[in-house]
């Protein structure tokens, strides 16, 4: 008799969020060992990562310090490795999305407990049990789904809060996605991330994602400017960090991530973020899958009033040819996608008319506006 896939919840072991806990963590990060790798660029070690070994150090940890190059890569994960120096007990990444996937390869590989430190509220990479690995080029490799999820995550709203609001945005346009994708794989009983059916549980939480930047994204990006912590700021760092990362993987994906993870396929959007690809990607499914006007436009006016992107001339496409779109619609329909799972058409064709209409829409929207005003 063939089993039924079953409800399957997943989350880190730990995860810790508060002003200024990075430098108050030594009682929390003893419980991992003494001995650990720390992955970082150069920017996050310029700004805080230095003076965080330092302060490990005043508290008898060893630290051995790695050098993130940009790509999460299978490259980069054994430059890492084979830098580390001498036996260790856990790894830590600090800094950005792809520092952090690096990081938890390099803990799944070695078997080691990982502790991922995000100094961005940018994505919802923090809190999975998944590492997204880049060609050296930038263009998509595979998903590597680990044995276990991270055993904390350590999130300090001070420095979040310091950071450019470009990536809290950018966190935004990734966690609004969350819960509009999760009920197009619970419409058809899909599977999570885990593999498994979702539960009760990761649907709310998604949902809560959603709701909580709807509420108070706004006021939290004024505290982004300013550079402060306000409760606005700390629930909406939780909304897109936390909410956001359990719901996306215990809820599952659909058309928003596969679409822009094709994205690089056109060079030109090398230099958006995540949650900037995701924004647009998001308005290209609503379109896919005949979403009501009122949805299209309540998420159309956030990502309008954050200055996400929202047309093709946005994403650097404003000259790219049918042909040239078909490239990156034909890469998302790829079979190890699953998109032809869902109850609407996933063509390479629906997705490239999804795209233009979205575009035309959000042009038409914009000079009403303007009009209007």
């Amino acid at each position: 008799m063939k089993i039924a896939l079953p409800k399957i919840f997943i989350s880190p072991a730990n995860y810790i969020q508060a002003k200024d806990i990075l430098f108050n963590s030594v009682t929390y990060l003893k419980r991992w060992g003494q001995k650990l790798a720390i992955v970082g660029d150069d920017n996050v070690y310029q700004l805080v990562g230095d003076r965080f070994i330092a302060y490990l150090k005043d508290n008898d940890f060893q630290v051995s310090k790695l050098d993130f190059g940009g790509e999460a890569s299978p490259q980069a994960v054994q430059k890492a490795i084979d830098e580390i120096d001498g036996d260790i007990d856990f790894v830590a990444g600090i800094g950005g999305g792809k520092t952090l996937d690096t990081a938890k390869e390099i803990g799944e590989k070695l078997k080691i407990n990982t502790i991922i430190i995000p100094t961005l509220a940018s994505t919802d990479a923090p809190t999975s049990r998944l590492s997204v690995i880049y060609n050296e080029d930038g263009t998509f490799n595979s998903y590597k789904l680990h044995t276990k999820s991270p055993d904390l995550v350590l999130v300090d709203s001070n420095i979040i809060a310091h950071a450019p609001t470009k990536f809290l945005i950018s966190g935004f346009g990734d966690a609004l996605a969350t819960y509009y994708e999760a009920q197009a794989v619970y419409d058809i009983k899909g599977f999570n991330n885990a593999i498994g059916l979702d539960t009760i549980t990761s649907i709310k939480i998604a949902e809560a994602s959603t709701e909580t930047i709807f509420k108070y994204g706004a006021q939290a990006l004024v505290a982004n400017k300013q550079q402060v912590v306000t409760a606005a700021l700390d629930s909406v760092i939780e909304a897109n960090i936390l909410m956001s990362g359990l719901g996306f993987e215990n809820a599952g994906t659909s058309v928003a991530h596969t679409l822009q993870n094709s994205f690089p396929v056109l060079k030109s959007t090398k230099h958006l973020m995540h949650g900037e690809k995701v924004a647009f990607a998001l308005l290209t499914q609503m379109f896919l899958q005949n979403a009501a006007t009122t949805t299209i436009n309540k998420y159309l006016n956030f990502f309008l009033s954050v200055g996400l992107p929202t047309t093709l001339a946005d994403v650097g496409w404003e000259k790219a040819t049918d042909e040239d779109l078909l490239k990156v619609t034909r890469f998302a329909a790829k079979p190890e996608f699953y998109l032809e799972q869902f109850r609407f058409d996933t063509s390479p064709e629906a997705l490239l008319a999804a795209m233009r209409a979205a575009d035309q829409y959000s042009k038409d929207y914009q000079n009403r506006q303007l009009v209007q005003s």
